[in-house]
């Protein structure tokens, strides 16, 4: 049996695409969006949770974020876990509800953001290019058992590079989209 399986470099490659775009999610436009949130971590009942699993979070204006807390007494521990997120968030405290204002980005750090981006886009790229090299050698490996011609390997080896081409360009097309909202393009 050959070892070269091309819907497993479909599903790594595919896989690195959704880490970008997970990563990218994360970043900050100057936009409310509920995802910015999701890697707050929030110590409740003598653990610690992820802020999801204790309150709602909602983006009711395009620059406001809501947190809807739905014990009484973790109010203050979210509160808390968010100002110390490092996200540059100071939530108004109002009742069960925390409203987040979105500050404007200053012209740095949308830079430093957008350079963010790169890298993680860069870091993508890497994944995809060694997903190929596996596949490559799984080819080789495969014509050196004889378990495949010199010509299917060639032929396979083109199908891998075409699939690697396109989802570098996926990639390059997600980080670019993003890169543009961040500095308001």
């Amino acid at each position: 049996m050959a070892q070269y399986n091309k819907s497993d470099l479909e599903r790594r490659m595919a896989g690195a695409i959704e880490a970008l775009k997970g990563d990218l999610t994360g970043l900050r436009t100057g936009r409310a969006n509920v995802q910015l949130l999701d890697p707050v971590m929030v110590t409740v009942y003598g653990a610690n949770m992820p802020l999801n699993q204790v309150a709602t979070v909602s983006a009711p204006e395009p620059r406001m974020l809501s947190v809807q807390v739905w014990d009484k007494a973790n109010v203050g521990p979210c509160d808390k876990a968010i100002r110390s997120a490092g996200l540059g968030l100071n939530p108004i405290v109002d009742g069960q509800t925390l409203r987040l204002p979105i500050p404007d980005l200053t012209e740095e750090r949308r830079k430093e953001l957008a350079k963010l981006a790169s890298k993680y886009a860069e870091g993508a790229r890497v994944a995809v290019r060694n997903v190929r090299r596996d596949g490559m050698d799984s080819l080789k490996t495969d014509e050196k058992k004889g378990e495949i011609s010199e010509d299917e390997r060639k032929r396979l080896e083109t199908e891998v590079q075409k699939l690697t081409d396109a989802t570098i360009v996926d990639i390059d097309a997600a980080a670019s989209a993003k890169e543009k909202e961040i500095l308001g393009q």
